[in-house]
């Protein structure tokens, strides 16, 4: 039924609470292929409607950044037990998986919420529903260990 399984991580404790589902749907229906896809922000400070940092502290710190998820994914695809690999990806979150998604067609996507709602949710956003809207795959939400339930 599934075979390539996308996953969006952030490196976070909370996103990786999505792993043990992999494991188990990944096993349980001989998925071929999981693919962790890591996302990087472009950097985004300004003070006054200027900016705060110069163009080489920018350069320097997104090249930091995306060398950290590389490894991140690097070493998350080295330790389980499953085919899977890792695709670092550069821009806004929800923009960027939603686009991945399309054109690399998973059977499935699995993510982590922090179950946020109301002005919560409508304050901070949520790449999380924002995959589940955008996608035309089914998406598996795992809720974080500790979330509080609403409406």
């Amino acid at each position: 039924m599934y075979q390539e399984i996308m996953v969006p991580l952030d490196s976070s404790e909370l996103a990786e609470c999505v792993l043990p589902h992999v494991e188990a749907i990944t096993k349980g229906c001989e998925v071929k292929s999981v693919t962790f896809v890591r996302l990087v922000e472009p950097f985004r400070a300004t003070m006054g409607g200027e900016a705060a940092f110069s163009d080489e502290y920018i350069r320097k710190w997104e090249a930091d950044s995306k060398k950290v998820a590389k490894n991140y994914l690097d070493n998350l695809v080295a330790k389980v037990g499953y085919a899977a690999k890792g695709e670092m990806l550069f821009g806004r979150p929800a923009d960027m998986l939603a686009d991945y998604a399309k054109k690399n067609n998973p059977d499935l996507i699995i993510i982590a919420t922090h179950g946020r709602s109301g002005v919560s949710r409508w304050v901070w956003g949520s790449v999380a529903d924002r995959i589940l809207r955008s996608a035309c795959v089914p998406v598996l939400m795992v809720r974080a260990p500790g979330c509080v339930p609403g409406i």
